[in-house]
């Protein structure tokens, strides 16, 4: 049995309230003062008071940030206050989504990378003039003409042009680079990630470096979909405990 003088206390000045929520106490007062927790209780000489629930919101926010950054983490935890208890659950709901939707989309992308692997493996080899138009190549990857041209310009595919004027052509490695983008994009990936990843697919296997990268996004989409579910709780405990103080305050 827990004795009296082992529990937590009641209320937390802002040293002690950083002291058992692991921030700093600058960090307390700037979340504080952006709205990002509960606004704290002051006393008659002016020093802030907290409460249980700060330590709640301050491990939620926490854990939020971990899983969306703490831009929108800081937003979510400003914007939920204000809303109805249902209208809050939905924007932390939505959060959940987006990171399923971003792991379909890396599951997506690695499948479609095997079976880039798999035609590379049938195909038979190129011979000399096999290329493809800026049309057709687009057309294939189901990307605007503007999009492959973009793409040039950041170094990511190199098509043939025999002056600097003529027509663009793709030889079979270049419309390989293009369908590796064009899957590593459809995973998620900016173009300085997808940059960093096609400069090692220049030296490396072809295929295996952005298959670690896709393995590698999913990893981190597991440890913030973790984060975001240990967030819930306490989330869902701040909500339901501003609720009640909410409605003792509109009974005094």
């Amino acid at each position: 049995m827990t004795c009296a003088a082992s529990r937590e206390p009641e209320r937390y000045t802002t040293s002690q309230l950083a002291a058992v929520s692991g921030y700093s106490a600058q960090q307390v007062r700037d979340l504080d003062r952006l709205g990002v927790i509960p606004p704290a209780d002051r006393q008659s000489n002016g020093y802030r008071q907290f409460a249980g629930l700060h330590v709640t919101a301050l491990r939620a926010y926490r854990g939020l940030a971990i899983a969306v950054g703490p831009v929108v983490a800081r937003a979510t935890m400003r914007d939920i206050r204000g809303l109805p208890i249902d209208e809050a659950i939905a924007r932390i709901v939505a959060l959940h989504v987006d990171l399923a939707r971003s792991r379909a989309d890396a599951v997506a992308a690695l499948r479609a990378l095997d079976s880039i692997v798999d035609e590379s493996a049938h195909n038979t080899p190129a011979v000399p003039g096999d290329t493809m138009t800026i049309t057709e190549l687009s057309t294939a990857l189901g990307v605007r003409s503007s999009t492959l041209r973009f793409w040039e310009q950041e170094g990511l595919i190199m098509p043939e042009r025999d002056e600097p004027l003529a027509a663009r052509r793709y030889p079979p490695d270049a419309v390989s680079d293009a369908r590796i983008v064009a899957t590593l994009r459809a995973g998620g990936y900016r173009i300085p990630a997808i940059q960093a990843v096609m400069t090692s697919l220049h030296t490396l296997d072809r295929t295996t470096d952005a298959r670690e990268a896709l393995h590698n996004r999913l990893r981190d989409i597991a440890f913030r979909s973790d984060a975001l579910l240990r967030a819930g709780a306490d989330l869902s405990n701040m909500l339901h405990s501003t609720a009640v103080n909410d409605a003792v305050a509109r009974n005094r």
